[in-house]
């Protein structure tokens, strides 16, 4: 993920207001002595109405360096100057790293999210697929949600929870829902949000409509017996549906049709939020895992539909995760673990896998104003870590998170321009005829070089490529030149979904005689399959 290139200003030391910073965290055990301490930051993370000023703090003899379009610091990054502040002035991915001598410390990561003045009708905190089944595993995890929400959101009108807030498999875990009740109302009291509403819909690991009835609020899904029903949100109109059953239920359709008929003929330039687990067909991310084609006929004739969705646990950071033809989809990313797209490898603990999870967690931060509603994506957790750790399944890494209310992606923004509904959707940003053709670049002069890995094999080193929105993948083809053979091809994740972003990656090569020698020829690809030029290197094993 890349933001948008910053105009950086700095201030003199004589315009900065002092503020007490926090102490730089303690140095990890295994780290050693020698390696810096993590700097201090003096300003969390968090939405702000003005621009920020940062200054940072490291250990003595130890100097700070950051980046601010969220890659991962090097000794050739910006150095920071004591008492010259960073100047913030729109949506941004901090990092900064401290070093002293050779050794660099972990890095830190902040998001700022950079508004004005201007206050919104409503602001909505917009998650999915929460899975929660254990007590004891979930508390610490969700305290940490729960402060992420609050330092963008201190006091949200609405938290919506779209679907399979548990793991039930028909397998009679209903009564999970309880802990999941237990878990939200407890850090509803704590971060003081009492009066913010709480919003469910059915998905298909929820059990049964009964049980979700038996283990919440009734104002969290105040259905009238099919999963479905209306809200208002700070005024706002806000419908829930039950994709599970909405290819079959006629009810369903037609009271939605019949909602979405008068409401927007009272108020046609006022959004209509919706809400359904399931992705409607050929919106999001291409149509990956949609389903309910008719839902997506049915919202056509209404561009002032919002459709937020879960269900396929695919990740925030791809801008298709928004989709605008006949009406605005946004896939809303998932709150316990995240999917890339199938058909690519991931560089693992393990070696090269075919791997298309990663243990991080995402929401939406939705604030509606009159004219136009701001959809931000925010990133509750997105450490680097493995999805599986010893071959098991390992999804629910705990707190601390170095990357808690990092952005995962540019906000974007819905209007609704137009007197009629064909010149609302004719004013539509996020459109197929606006899709991205900008191809990514690698930029260093060695973007390729031959490095040993961990387990003494050889490995590609990769030093990752800028795009004006994230590469996606690499294209690997490494060939023995000696026999002619492919000791690899493969399409290797290029690890976007990592806050910060990972400055190279090395793909580990199969087991070969010592002096092979090797042919490797690498292209950077966006989300959008727009290539770079070629890069190539000779070497010998």
């Amino acid at each position: 993920m890349r933001f948008a290139p910053l105009v950086i200003a700095t201030a003199s030391a004589a315009l900065l207001v002092p503020t007490a910073l926090a102490a730089p965290a303690p140095v990890p055990a295994a780290a050693g002595p020698a390696t810096p301490a993590p700097p201090a930051v003096d300003k969390p993370g968090g939405r702000y109405e003005h621009g920020v000023r940062l200054a940072f703090r490291a250990e003595r003899g130890a100097v700070v360096r950051y980046t601010l379009d969220g890659t991962t610091p090097t000794r050739h990054s910006r150095l920071y100057v004591p008492g010259v502040p960073v100047r913030i002035t729109q949506d941004t991915n901090v990092t900064a790293v401290a070093f002293r001598g050779g050794r660099a410390s972990v890095p830190v990561s902040r998001g700022y999210l950079v508004r004005s003045a201007e206050k919104p009708v409503a602001r909505v905190v917009v998650m999915s697929d929460v899975h929660i089944g254990d007590y004891a595993k979930n508390t610490g995890k969700w305290a940490s949600f729960f402060d992420t929400i609050g330092s963008v959101f201190p006091r949200p009108d609405a938290i919506l929870s779209n679907g399979d807030m548990i793991n039930d498999n028909g397998d009679g875990k209903g009564p999970d829902h309880a802990v999941v009740a237990r878990i939200f109302q407890e850090n509803l009291r704590r971060k003081g949000m009492t009066g913010t509403q709480v919003l469910l819909s059915n998905g298909n690991h929820d059990d049964s409509l009964a049980q979700i009835r038996a283990h919440y609020p009734k104002a969290w899904f105040p259905d009238a017996g099919g999963g479905f029903y209306e809200s208002s949100v700070g005024g706002v109109p806000l419908l829930t549906l039950n994709t599970e059953t909405y290819n079959s239920s006629t009810e369903q359709q037609n009271w939605l049709k019949k909602r979405m008929a008068e409401l927007t003929a009272k108020s046609p330039n006022t959004p209509v939020l919706v809400q359904g687990h399931r992705p409607a067909s050929n919106t999001v991310m291409d149509g990956q895992q949609a389903a309910n084609p008719k839902l997506t006929a049915d919202l056509s004739a209404f561009p002032q539909a919002v459709f937020f969705s879960g269900h396929s646990h695919l990740n925030l950071n791809d801008d298709r995760s928004v989709h605008q033809k006949d009406f605005t989809a946004v896939n809303d990313g998932s709150m316990s673990y995240v999917e890339m797209d199938h058909g690519y490898q991931a560089v693992t603990e393990e070696g090269l896998a075919n791997r298309f999870e990663s243990p991080t967690s995402q929401a939406l931060f939705v604030e509606v104003y009159k004219d136009r509603t701001e959809i931000a994506r925010v990133n509750m957790a997105a450490d680097k870590h493995d999805i599986y750790t010893g071959g098991k399944w390992s999804a629910d890494w705990q707190p601390p998170y170095a990357s808690a209310g990092t952005l995962s992606g540019r906000s974007w923004t819905v209007r609704l321009k137009g007197r009629t509904a064909q010149q609302i959707k004719d004013n539509f940003t996020y459109t197929a005829a606006h899709r991205n053709t900008t191809a990514p670049v690698f930029t260093g002069r060695r973007p390729l070089s031959a490095v040993r890995d961990a387990k003494g094999g050889t490995a590609l080193r990769i030093a990752q490529a800028r795009d004006d929105q994230m590469v996606h993948h690499y294209r690997v083809d490494v060939t023995d030149e000696t026999t002619g053979a492919k000791a690899l091809s493969s399409k290797v994740l290029a690890e976007y979904y990592y806050a910060p972003l990972p400055n190279s990656l090395d793909v580990p090569l199969p087991a070969a005689a010592p002096g092979t020698r090797y042919a490797a020829r690498v292209t950077a690809v966006d989300a959008y399959g727009n290539a770079s030029a070629e890069v190539s290197l000779k070497f010998r094993r």
